[in-house]
């Protein structure tokens, strides 16, 4: 059990090369605007995409390609990641995605814990244009890392990378950065649990608001993350 533990924390971690922290998914603007400035804010602000195209999109997607992953559906695997690219609203959005999707697997290229696995870099590489949660995902269960655990961290990864953001743009200090993650960190067990039970059909991203601040992070004249 310890190995796949410590394979995920891998994953997780902020050290990872993907770019995750050169993102901030449209925050950034809010921020900008004056519509967020306080700790209080930021937290309504991440934890309403936390309930809603994260944790009512991502979360159940990534579920389902650990399952298509595991069962060895790449047909399906390819299915989830067309749904992954179409979900996202803004190019910014989906360029994120893309780009840490990219740089997750040229470093999987590297690693002698996944390269030397029979099949999976191959069935990786046969993705066109793989989203960051589909390499993700081929790497937690190929690593033997659960669902459950591995939604967990994938949730947490992303709550820090948000938090971490926030106290950068508002600016935030250290302190109120852990009250944030001690916050939001409280929510995910349930949304973790609705995900791994979520169908398809059940699945929406619909939250216009994030989506607006994503567009409009796009032409920001003066900016600290990447568009």
């Amino acid at each position: 059990m310890s190995l796949p533990l410590i394979r995920l924390l891998q994953l997780v971690s902020p050290a990872l090369p993907v770019g995750a922290y050169t993102y901030s998914q449209g925050l950034e603007w809010v921020v900008d605007t004056g519509a967020v400035k306080t700790e209080a804010q930021v937290g309504e602000w991440i934890g309403d995409a936390l309930a809603g195209a994260f944790g009512g999109y991502e979360l159940p997607l990534l579920a389902r390609l650990m399952e298509a992953w595991q069962a060895g559906d790449d047909a399906s695997v390819a299915e989830l990641n067309a749904r992954c690219l179409a979900s996202r609203e803004t190019s910014e959005l989906r360029a994120e995605t893309v780009q840490m999707g990219y740089s997750l697997v040229r470093l999987l290229v590297d690693l002698p814990a996944f390269n030397s696995l029979p099949g999976w870099l191959a069935r990786l590489r046969a993705i066109e244009d793989p989203a960051f949660p589909t390499a993700w995902a081929a790497v937690a269960v190929a690593w033997g890392v659960a669902p459950e655990p591995a939604l967990t961290g994938y949730a947490w990864a992303w709550i820090e990378n948000m938090v971490m953001a926030a106290v950068k743009a508002v600016p935030l200090g250290q302190a109120s950065g852990q009250r944030l993650l001690s916050k939001l960190a409280a929510d995910v067990p349930a949304r973790v649990a609705e995900a791994l039970a979520s169908p398809p059909a059940a699945w929406s991203n619909f939250q216009p608001g994030l989506a607006i601040a994503s567009a409009r992070h796009e032409t920001q004249y003066s900016r600290l993350f990447r568009s």
